[in-house]
Parts: C-alpha cells; structure tokens; sequence
C-alpha cells in the first residue's frame, strides 16, 4: 500500500472531520440568526432525525473514542519501535517504512481526537442556538407587552387629563350650587339626628321608669311567696285537730286568690 493511502475507516474519519468543521462554520456565520435556526430544525425532516438524535449522537462518541485508543496505541507502538530500529543502525528502508507507519498512526491520533473534539462542539453549538432562539422569542414577547402595556398607558393618562379638563371647566360654574346643596343636607341630616337622639333618651326614661316598676313589684311578689310558704310550713307542723289533708285544702281554699295572682303577675312579667 502506498504511503499516501488511508484505509476505508479513517478515510470515512477525516470525511466526518471534514463535514463537521463545515456545518460548524455554516452555524457560526453571523448573518443567520438562531431564529432561523430553529425555523431550520423545526422541519419534518429535522423532527424524524430528532428521535434517533441521542442514539446516533452517543454511537459516533463510541465509535471515535475506540479509534482514538486505537490510534494512541498504534503511536507508541511504532515510536518506541522507531527508537530501537535507529539506534540499531538498520537499512534504511526499514526505517523509512517504520517512519511511515508511525506517521500514520500520528495522523489517525489528530483526525480522530479532533473529530471527538468537534463532535462534542457540534453538539453544544446546537443546543446554545436553540436556546438563545427561545430566550430570543420570550424577550420579544415580553417586549411586545411592554409596548402594548405602554401605549395603553398612555392612551389612558390622556383621557384622563381630558377628563380632568372638562371637570374643571365645567365645575366653576357649579361648584357654588353644589356647596350650598351640601350645606342645606347637612343641616336636614344633623336636625334628623337630634330628633333620633331625642327619641331614644325618651324611650330611654321610660324603660328606666319600667326596670324600676318591674323591680318593686318583683319585691312585692318575693315578700308575699314568703308569707305563704311560712303559712303553708305552719300547717305542716300542727294547727287545729284537723286531719292533715283536710287542713293543706282549708290553706289551697283560702290562699287560692293570692296563688292566682301571684302566678299572674309572674307570667306577665316573663
């Protein structure tokens, strides 16, 4: 094989390599916007890639971290064969051939450390354009309400200087009126309260008069309950010869105006 040839996997390597410093510089160009962007990745085509995204994404990371040890291997095989091949003093086809290999090992080193490099780039570039797209989208958003939210304030700090106009010139010429109207309803108010007040201090003596009333005929009634029951005591203890029924129904016969009234008077007073 000739030393210029790459095999079919780091051929495919250095195309991946190729490609991504391509879509990288394609993102970076400063005249397409993250809302393009994300208008681009929100095509059908984008959307079915989107599912296998995170399996493709974590494959290729394997992949190249393989070929990368693969390469790292290969590098120090062949300089620590190179060491010993030239301080053996050998032909030097021999040494030509050990310096092509070990130079295609360096090779496969750099094109697959930077294609991980750049995968990883890649995929944090993406991920920052789509959220500087929706930060973008959210702040003119809010900037739009800020401006609606603006103009109607002061939409409504005009009306109401107009309004206040129109209330100052058309409140001179009322304004006498209306203080006088004011006055003469204050007066009819106060004059209605004193007459409230009135009311209740009348009404006031008289529940007074009435507490009074109620209270000695409460009295009454005590001293006369009183009498009774030391009468209706003494029939329980003797008296005349009289049988004992015969002398509580001469007291019920006898007193039986007095139990009337009584109960009366202390159901009106319930």
């Amino acid at each position: 094989m000739a030393a210029g040839t790459m095999t079919f996997q780091w051929t495919a390597v250095a195309a991946f390599l190729y490609g991504e410093i391509g879509v990288i510089l394609v993102l970076c160009l400063p005249f397409i916007s993250p809302l393009r962007w994300q208008k681009i990745f929100m095509f059908p085509l984008w959307s079915k890639v989107a599912v296998f995204w995170n399996k493709m994404f974590l494959t290729i990371i394997v992949l190249l971290i393989v070929l990368f040890l693969d390469a790292v291997r290969e590098v120090r095989k062949y300089s620590s064969v190179h060491v010993n091949e030239k301080a053996a003093n050998v032909n030097s086809s021999t040494f030509d051939h050990i310096q092509m290999k070990l130079f295609r090992s360096q090779r496969n080193l750099y094109l697959s450390g930077f294609s991980l490099f750049l995968w990883l780039v890649l995929r944090r570039t993406v991920t920052l354009l789509t959220q500087l797209a929706k930060e973008m989208t959210s702040h003119a958003a809010l900037e739009t309400q800020v401006n609606d939210a603006t103009e109607a304030a002061k939409k409504y700090m005009a009306e109401n200087e107009r309004l206040q106009e129109a209330l100052s010139g058309k409140g001179n010429g009322k304004k006498k009126e209306s203080t006088d109207a004011t006055e003469e309803k204050l007066k009819e108010e106060v004059e209605h309260l004193k007459a409230e007040l009135q009311k209740t201090s009348n009404a006031f003596h008289k529940a007074k008069t009435e507490v009074a009333a109620v209270k000695k005929q409460s009295e009454g009634l005590r001293r006369e309950y009183d009498h009774l029951m030391k009468e209706f005591e003494q029939l329980q203890v003797g008296g005349s010869g009289l049988p004992y029924k015969h002398r509580v129904s001469k007291f019920y016969q006898q007193n039986s105006v007095c139990w009337y009234l009584l109960c009366k008077r202390i159901y009106q007073h319930l």
